[in-house]
């Protein structure tokens, strides 16, 4: 039980200090690998919760995935780091406001028998539970048109984000199904007779 808290304690103060850092950070690229640390340590600490599926989602979806897309726009991107710092304190009590009340509800949360605030304890179903096969039953079942309703969601932004950024250029070469489907083939090949050498 001690290995297991300190593993926990060990996640969280990595997760906290690269989520500070996220924020600090004078260098957008640098920020971002830190928030590649920051999902590293969260799916650990949902590895801890027995929680594998979302754990190997997370770095799969996060890491493998938005994170490597961030990094690729802000390395291609000509960011202005000095316009960007601009309006920086401005939303700092907006800022300050967030971050209270989120640390008040962790306090809550974690600190909850302290205070003699009853929370509700997480079951123990034992080693055979498969928590995969429980989320997709939720899903499927209590939650579909949330489900379903998420997906299209996602669909109408994948769409807008291609019809956004498609261009259309006069020296790009693309090729015409129909006039494929119409060619003969007396339009592609032409027989030419070449006299040999000994002129036959």
């Amino acid at each position: 039980m001690f290995f297991e808290a300190a593993t926990f304690y060990f996640f969280a103060a990595v997760l906290l200090v690269a989520a500070v850092a996220v924020v600090t950070a004078r260098n957008p690229v640098h920020s971002a690998l830190f928030l590649v640390l920051a999902f590293f340590t969260a799916s650990a600490i949902w590895m801890l919760l027995r929680a594998e599926f979302l754990a190997i989602t997370l770095v799969l979806v996060y890491v493998g995935a938005v994170m490597v897309l961030f990094l690729f726009v802000v390395m291609m991107l000509d960011i202005n780091l000095e316009r960007l710092r601009e309006g920086f304190w401005s939303y700092l009590p907006l800022g300050a406001t967030v971050g209270i009340l989120m640390a008040a509800e962790m306090v809550l949360v974690l600190g909850g028998r302290y205070f003699d605030i009853m929370l509700p304890r997480p079951k123990d179903y034992g080693a055979a539970y498969s928590n995969t096969k429980e989320l997709g039953r939720l899903l499927y079942t209590d939650y579909m048109f949330a489900f379903e309703l998420a997906a299209v969601v996602l669909l109408v932004a994948i769409v807008a984000a291609i019809a956004l950024t498609l261009r259309h250029r006069k020296d790009t070469k693309n090729q015409d199904p129909s006039a494929q489907v119409r060619v003969r083939a007396a339009d592609r090949v032409r027989i030419v007779s070449i006299p040999s050498e000994d002129g036959r």
